[in-house]
């Protein structure tokens, strides 16, 4: 089935199931209203650069998951694909990542410290709340030491400056390749 509105990348769903859903197209993908990294390619690499000095002293996997649940929040289609991309890559299970949007019913499936790095990347992410409360503050920093909190903070920090671009932009998910940005 090869349509003109079917995507053929890697990202395409899986094959429909039913006779009707092999005849229906998929919806074309959105047109991207502007290129960050092209139009502003020093503010692009700055934030690339920010983002490689955040992941320096975290562990890969908390700084995916928290990739991932700070885009779930701010809907990010580009981002959620290439962090979810980028988790699978380095083994993380589906079901860890399914059950992530979910994540206080499904608190079984984390350690006590992705759960601390969770509940901050929410209360960081969501500010409309208010401020970042000092329970989940101490929570976190029961967790983690000192430099690989400040290191967490920054990854949060910096995921949500990249959403907040990609969403501005438009930009087009499915297309990513693990691995192929840094």
């Amino acid at each position: 089935m090869t349509t003109e509105n079917t995507p053929t990348s890697p990202a395409s769903p899986a094959s429909p199931a039913s006779p009707d859903e092999k005849t229906a197209a998929y919806l074309p993908e959105h047109t991207p209203r502007i290129s960050v990294a092209e139009l502003a390619p020093d503010l692009y690499r700055a934030l690339a650069r920010a983002d490689a000095a955040a992941r320096k002293n975290l562990d890969p996997v908390i700084g995916e998951l928290v990739k991932i649940r700070a885009s779930q929040i701010n809907h990010c289609a580009f981002c959620l694909d290439m962090h979810t991309k980028d988790a699978l890559a380095m083994g993380e299970s589906v079901e860890r990542i399914v059950q992530l949007s979910a994540w206080e019913e499904s608190r079984h499936y984390y350690t006590a410290k992705e759960i601390a790095a969770i509940e901050l990347t929410e209360a960081i992410t969501v500010l409309t709340d208010g401020f970042v409360p000092d329970e989940v503050y101490a929570k976190a920093a029961t967790h983690f030491d000192e430099n690989e909190l400040a290191h967490l903070i920054g990854a949060i920090t910096v995921i949500n400056a990249w959403n907040r671009l990609s969403v501005a932009a438009r930009n087009v998910p499915g297309h990513y390749v693990p691995g192929s940005l840094g």
